[in-house]
This record gives C-alpha cells, sequence and structure tokens, in this order.
C-alpha cells in the first residue's frame, strides 16, 4: 500500500463535518468505524470514547487544512507536525500481494495500526498520509472547496494545480452560480444604461401657446 493513500484517511475524517451547513456525521461508534473502510480489525477496537476523540483530531486536521488554504504554510506544517509528534506511527515492510508474473511478494511500505486505541491508530495514519502528501506536492496541494457553503477538505493532485472544489457537484454548482450571477450583473448593467439614456433624451418642445 503506497504511503499516499494514507492521506485519504484525513480528508474522510475532516469532511464528517460541514461547519458551515452545521452538520456532523461523527456521532456514533458506528460512524467512527466507517471511517476505517475496509480495515475492519482496526476498526473493532473502537469504542463510544473515540466518538470524543476523533472529533479532536478532526479539529487539529482540519486546522491544517484552513492554514494550507491561506496560504500560510509555516502554520500548516507546525499544526501537522505537532500530530506526528503525539501520533508516531510503525512503518513496516509488507509483502501481502504478490506479483502476477513471478508469484513473489509485493514488497511495499505500510503503517501498522497503533495498538492502544483506534483514535490513536486512525491519527498516526491520516498525519502521516497527509505529511507525505504535502512534502511530496507541496502545501498549496491541501485545500478547501470554494463552493460555499461547503468547505469540505481535497487533496489537489491536478497536473498544473487548478483544483479548486472537493467534488464535480461543487464545480458545476460554483459554475451555475458564477453564471447566474454574471447574467444578474449584465441585466442590471442594461436597465442602468437604459435608465441614464432615458434621462438623458432632450424634453419635447413645449408648442402650448
Amino acid at each position: 500500500m503506497e504511503l499516499a493513500y494514507y492521506s485519504d484517511y484525513a480528508v474522510r475524517l475532516v469532511n464528517t463535518e460541514e461547519p458551515a451547513r452545521g452538520t456532523d456525521s461523527l456521532t456514533t461508534v458506528e460512524s467512527v468505524r466507517d471511517l476505517f473502510g475496509a480495515n475492519a480489525q482496526a476498526a473493532r477496537r473502537a469504542t463510544d470514547g473515540d466518538v470524543t476523540r476523533f472529533r479532536s483530531v478532526r479539529a487539529r486536521l482540519r486546522a491544517v487544512f484552513e492554514a494550507a488554504d491561506d496560504g500560510d504554510a509555516t502554520l500548516a506544517v507546525d499544526l501537522l507536525n505537532s500530530l506526528l509528534l503525539e501520533f508516531p506511527v510503525s512503518p513496516q515492510i509488507s509483502g501481502h500481494d504478490t506479483r502476477a508474473e513471478d508469484g513473489t511478494p509485493d514488497w511495499h511500505m505500510h503503517l501498522a495500526d497503533h495498538p492502544s486505541n483506534a483514535t490513536a491508530g486512525y491519527a498516526a495514519i491520516a498525519a502521516m498520509g497527509l505529511a507525505f502528501h504535502l512534502t511530496s506536492h507541496g502545501v498549496d496541494r491541501l485545500g478547501l472547496c470554494e463552493a460555499a457553503p461547503c468547505r469540505n477538505a481535497y487533496l489537489d493532485t491536478s497536473t498544473n494545480r487548478s483544483r479548486r472544489y472537493c467534488s464535480d457537484r461543487c464545480a458545476t454548482r460554483a459554475n451555475v452560480a458564477a453564471y447566474r450571477a454574471r447574467k444578474r450583473l449584465e441585466s442590471e448593467r442594461s436597465d442602468e444604461t437604459r435608465r441614464t439614456a432615458d434621462t438623458a433624451q432632450p424634453s419635447s418642445p413645449n408648442t402650448d401657446r
């Protein structure tokens, strides 16, 4: 499993909450377990206490994305380093998959689960994955969706660093809103031009005797 994969752990956790909309899907131990995806063994360690702990880590990860989105690379790195110090990882070489051509192990780096609790394990791999993405691609590759009020986190993997939205849905919604705003402005300008022209027209001469 490539280390870049683990950066999605951070995105998944951050996006369980949409502050501008007042929504939060991280409310039960089941929602915590869902975040682990196919990693069922780690998910089984989750307890009710992890709900609060996960929310705390979520707020700190969102702060990393907010700093990056604001262009404050130093703050983003400092916040992420704080998480890395608190939740260290245990890298291991894994070969559980085999190569199709000769059957030899497909050796790759794997981040072992933290044994103490579900939050520690998830936070460790989420922070390391995000750190790997940041150092490999740049702080400006961490963003928050520009389609208000969404503000979901995303990782920009575009070739020209042009991503601005978390999903195609938000991009479409933002483009439609921008189009309608342009049309509204054009209409207002047209009305203003028409009113100005009417005001500037000379009044008809008075023919009364």
